[in-house]
């Protein structure tokens, strides 16, 4: 696969390739196994960059295997052991990047999200996420200053992107899918105040907020990532991104070439008609940009909330908040007021149910407490006999 890759990107002359590889389960749990990995991988990249002159780099990401017991004991036990192994030993094994992504709170995040149950979404994503990333970028800034290497970014993929999918098969709202993309800023934030500098991860569809607020590149994938899953997002991914990105590519055979030889082509095409637009100065860019945007954004409220307006003007919100709660609360009370202005004055298309919905979660929204230690008090005692162990996040035991 690599070879492929690699050999389409010569064939195109290509002048800059990022490869990532994540891990699957059994290669963190073992770790030698995703380093053994990591090393055919590298050897090849990097084989080429030294031949064909193309800058490559290789990101690795191990997949976060801490939930493998349950309740998931987070800083410690056989699975963090092996994890902090496998960062430990990306370097040295040829990643010039490491990322993660990482699951703190999906222990409350994922039945509140199939019960629509903001205050449980935002317990997950505000309180418990945040406490957990701090802990985890904090191990991993530190390993990635030790062996040379650059801390990446971590991704909401099992919170934001699970509640696409579920939004797509008609299992949750559109609306809530939405909210939880904003919602899952502040956790993200926290990676690059603990000193993450990207590219982020390009499957954190949220990455727009991270260059408006900390000024990171990122990684985004929308309609070139059709080969890992369907999305209503599409275009306006592209409207931001400085990395483009397909994932998770089985390879196939197709009437062409291996899926993987076929999605390098298209990413390929992709970036030179962005990089050709970015040559014609600003007002080529930004008509692009314009075109990308208005393609998809009011199709699909998970679409709008990426608007670079929408982006930047909630961005404005959060930042004014000290602490990973009250952003939490910031972005999911500015998502919902941007989707109610998008559908009264922007063109948003929201179907009956969805708009019934919106107004829940708004009613939800609005009965968030401004007061985080009641907040923490409060979901404590209604989250007394779930699934997860508050010492881990450093919360007092229940």
């Amino acid at each position: 696969m690599m070879t492929g890759v690699c050999e389409r990107a010569v064939d195109l002359g290509a002048p800059d390739l990022l490869v990532e590889f994540e891990t699957l389960p059994p290669m963190t749990v073992d770790p030698q196994l995703g380093v053994t990995i990591t090393n055919i991988l590298a050897t090849i990249l990097h084989a080429v960059q030294a031949r064909h002159g193309i800058k490559a780099a290789l990101r690795l990401t191990p997949n976060d295997s801490r939930d493998h017991r349950r309740p998931p004991p987070m800083r410690s036990g056989y699975y963090w052991e092996n994890m902090l192994r496998l960062f430990a030993a990306a370097g040295a094994a040829g990643a010039d990047m490491l990322a993660i992504e990482s699951t703190g709170g999906k222990e409350i995040h994922d039945d509140a999200l199939m019960n629509a149950d903001l205050e449980g979404i935002v317990y997950a994503l505000g309180v418990l996420a945040p406490r957990d990333m701090s802990f985890l970028w904090r191990h991993i800034v530190q390993i990635c200053n030790d062996t040379g290497i650059v801390p990446s970014g971590d991704t909401g993929c099992g919170f934001a992107n699970t509640a696409m999918a579920l939004a797509s098969q008609k299992m949750v709202p559109r609306v809530l899918a939405a909210i939880v993309r904003v919602a899952c800023v502040p956790r993200g934030l926290v990676a690059f105040n603990e000193g993450a500098v990207g590219p982020s991860k390009d499957c954190a569809y949220e990455g727009p907020y991270f260059k408006a607020i900390a000024g990171v590149p990122i990684s985004m994938e929308g309609r070139s990532a059709a080969c890992a899953h369907l999305s209503p997002l599409g275009n306006i991914p592209m409207a931001a991104c400085d990395c483009w990105s397909n994932e998770s590519v089985q390879n196939v055979r197709l009437l062409s070439a291996p899926a993987p030889v076929v999605s390098m082509d298209q990413l390929i095409f992709d970036c030179r008609l962005m990089n050709r637009a970015s040559l014609d100065g600003r007002e080529a860019s930004l008509t692009l940009r314009r075109w990308l945007e208005e393609s998809d954004a009011l199709l699909d409220p998970q679409a709008y909330v990426l608007k670079p307006q929408i982006v930047f003007d909630i961005s404005q919100q959060i930042v004014l908040q000290p602490t990973p709660y009250l952003q939490t609360r910031t972005a999911v009370l500015a998502a919902v007021e941007a989707l109610k202005q998008g559908v009264k004055h922007n063109g948003l298309t929201l179907s009956a149910i969805e708009l019934r919905w919106l107004d829940k979660l708004a009613t939800q929204s609005a009965a968030l407490p401004e007061d985080e230690d009641e907040f923490i008090a409060l979901m404590m005692r209604k989250y007394k006999d779930s699934p997860y162990i508050p010492t881990e996040y450093g919360l007092p035991c229940t």
